[in-house]
């Protein structure tokens, strides 16, 4: 393997820093350098270990100064591995990790080098949460700033509908806060548009009481995958009709051979949908019925438990460093003609953590004007992810065939665009797909604020 050159005064860079600069000479190169997705295999020509926003400013300048690549990582997370990128200079902002909490005003301060675990840590010690994804190990930044889907999206909006404000490093290494008053522009393609924008270093985020004293009521009911048809027959008429304190997402997936899950059903491909109610308990009955009453299930995990237990229940079955291969699309509808390919592809799972998902963006997320948020999709109906994921290199292409053959005969069933946070190498047709009718605004915000591209380590919007 060959190390990258290094012609850049990197000595210079790391006299600036109050963290630490690591190089390919470097011991700790290769640790620093690997991304969640195993699959990722770049080599930064450095890596800048921020530790505050001083840090951030000289290592954009720096890079601008001498025509070096930025890549910038946050929690890492990201299906394409964003974060690092060859020869250029990774901007890592996974020291700056601390959280504030107000609770009298329901709000949160978050560093950007934060993943949602730190911040359901903070705030559901209040009884309170802010909208994020499904695993608690996902950065915060890269989340939010691509829209932020999950538990709480049907009571309470996206992760961007909940964003108060945003302490950004641009190109030119000046640093503004933005939000709905002071740099509106910049604050409204934060909400969806990714990483183009410049560096984010803290976000303030608006909470929201859940459950009581952040417990809730969730967990997954469990079908065989024979069933997937009717569950997905009868998921896709419920959903919309629930009170928006109960979201479910739907998956077609493989039983960890883990408690809590009983041995007999241990490596049985099954048909789920992960329940989270976040309402009075004293309505948990009657909300859940439907829930608990339909077909038979090999599974019912529904039980009280801490939110943050139910954010981080899928941490252990995917630690960083495992081969992915992500496809996604947004869906409208669950249509005949797509259950057809569900039944046909769930089967073939090729490995036990393949998968494929289906999240609900409906109720509070969909009543958000689609030009209000630089994230446009908000029709109602899901986002859609089909992922191949194995810890073993030797098992790249088979995961990765799968996701691909599943992906392209649901394709036609979708409203055309996807989710930026679950893209990997998706060209600038599925870029301007994946904003609509935003894109064009999108990219003149970026020709304000980065008109030469620095950022382009991204899902990239080019400028105007």
């Amino acid at each position: 393997m060959t190390t990258t050159v290094i012609t850049a005064p990197y000595g210079d860079l790391a006299g600036a820093l109050r963290g630490e600069l690591i190089t390919p000479a470097d011991p700790g190169y290769d640790e620093a350098r690997a991304v969640y997705n195993g699959m990722v295999d770049k080599r930064p020509a450095a890596i800048a270990r921020c530790r505050d926003v001083a840090d951030v400013i000289a290592a954009v300048r720096f890079a601008r100064e001498h025509g070096v690549r930025i890549a910038v990582r946050g929690g890492g997370h990201h299906a394409a591995g964003f974060g690092v990128w060859d020869d250029a200079l990774t901007i890592d902002l996974s020291l700056m990790r601390s959280t504030t909490v107000d609770p009298a005003h329901h709000t949160v301060r978050v560093d950007a080098g934060c993943t949602w675990g730190d911040v359901d840590h903070a705030t559901v010690a209040f009884g309170m949460a802010t909208p994020s994804g499904f695993i608690a190990s996902t950065g915060v930044a890269g989340l939010a700033l691509g829209g932020g889907i999950g538990y709480l999206s049907r009571r309470f909006g996206l992760t961007v509908d909940n964003l108060l404000a945003a302490d950004v490093v641009l190109a030119d290494g000046t640093f503004v806060t933005a939000d709905e008053t002071s740099h509106p522009d910049l604050f409204w393609a934060l909400r969806g548009g990714g990483g183009n924008f410049g560096i984010v270093t803290s976000f303030t985020f608006r909470c929201h009481d859940i459950g009581e004293q952040g417990i809730v009521i969730g967990g997954p009911v469990l079908y065989d995958i024979a069933d997937t048809a009717e569950v997905m027959r009868w998921y896709r008429s419920l959903v919309p009709a629930l009170p928006e304190e109960l979201s479910g997402w739907l998956g077609l997936l493989t039983i960890p051979p883990a408690p809590p899950f009983p041995e007999e059903l241990w490596g049985r491909q099954a048909c789920g949908i992960l329940w989270c109610y976040t309402g009075p308990h004293d309505r948990a009955d009657e909300v859940l019925e439907p829930v608990r009453s339909f077909g038979s299930p090999l599974v019912n995990g529904l039980m009280p438990l801490p939110f943050t237990a139910l954010q981080s229940a899928f941490d252990p079955l995917f630690p960083a460093g495992l081969q992915w291969y992500w496809r996604t699309d947004f869906f409208r509808e669950i249509t005949d003609d797509a259950i057809d390919v569900h039944v046909r592809y769930g089967p073939q799972l090729p490995t036990g953590q393949s998968t494929m998902h289906l999240y609900p963006i409906d109720g509070a997320a969909a009543r958000v004007p689609a030009d209000a948020t630089a994230f446009r999709y908000r029709e109602g109906g899901w986002a859609g992810v089909i992922v191949g994921v194995d810890p073993d290199p030797a098992n790249a292409e088979l995961i990765s065939r799968w996701a691909r053959d599943y992906s392209e005969a649901l394709h036609p069933t979708s409203t055309g665009g996807g989710y930026v946070n679950f893209m990997m190498e998706a060209g600038q047709d599925r870029v301007r797909a994946a904003y609509g009718d935003n894109y064009d605004r999108l990219a003149r915000v970026k020709r304000r604020y980065d008109p030469e591209n620095t950022f382009s380590v991204n899902q990239n919007i080019v400028p105007a």
